[in-house]
């Protein structure tokens, strides 16, 4: 009985289309900011509106350790890609993920030491990137036991609180088209997009976990 309970858990469930479209949507969207920033790193721009050339020469300050985080997390992301959504049994790309999420995580905390919102980012940044790191050791934990149901819901939540990063683009986007009227510098809302995006992204990701559709995870 305990072995039909087990693999009717582990049977793929449906992917709604609204569900791939926005994870996809994320993944395009965070390498591109990703990229970005990198060429932004190699190449600073000296023209553009003030505001996104005073966030280059922030980051051109950090340059070493911003690419240190960066470069880990894309990669992490295109693994996440892999791992939520492969249909062969090669299992490198989970192996590389939990090493590649925990540089992601370290480097985040680093990052948050200078933190362009201040203390309201770098509460984000240290709420979010614990969670992350919580939902990455628990998803080890369930692989170590052989768990697949719980390591993929784990994973989810971590995969889901990286793509925040995304969720945060459109946000910080509005700021920006807005400042003119609301003279607001990217200092005082970049903590604000933070906690938005990365409370959507997790309360989202539970919705979706607590449901009766997302009780197991899409393979």
């Amino acid at each position: 009985m305990q072995t039909n309970q087990t693999l009717s858990l582990a049977a793929p469930v449906p992917r709604p289309r609204w569900l791939l479209a926005c994870f996809w949507l994320s993944i395009v969207t965070a390498l591109a900011a990703a990229l970005r920033r990198l060429v932004a790193l190699l190449r600073p721009s000296e023209g553009g509106p003030p505001a996104s050339a005073a966030l280059d020469s922030y980051f051109s300050a950090h340059a070493a350790l911003t690419a240190l985080h960066i470069l880990p997390a894309a990669l992490f992301i295109i693994l996440a890609a892999f791992v939520m959504l492969r249909r062969s049994g090669s299992d490198w790309p989970e192996r590389l993920f939990f090493p590649f999420g925990a540089i992601t995580a370290f480097t985040a905390y680093a990052m948050s030491r200078h933190a362009v919102g201040g203390w309201l980012e770098r509460s984000a940044v240290l709420v979010f990137n614990t969670w992350f790191l919580f939902s990455l050791g628990m998803a080890y934990r369930h692989l170590l036991q052989g768990d697949s149901v719980r390591k993929r819901q784990w994973m989810t939540r971590a995969v889901a609180i990286v793509l925040g990063i995304a969720t945060t683009r459109p946000v910080m986007g509005l700021f920006f088209a807005t400042s003119a009227r609301t003279h607001l510098e990217p200092s005082q809302f970049f903590g604000v997009a933070f906690w938005i995006g990365f409370s959507l992204n997790s309360a989202a990701v539970e919705f979706w976990l607590r449901s009766r559709r997302g009780s197991t995870l899409p393979r």
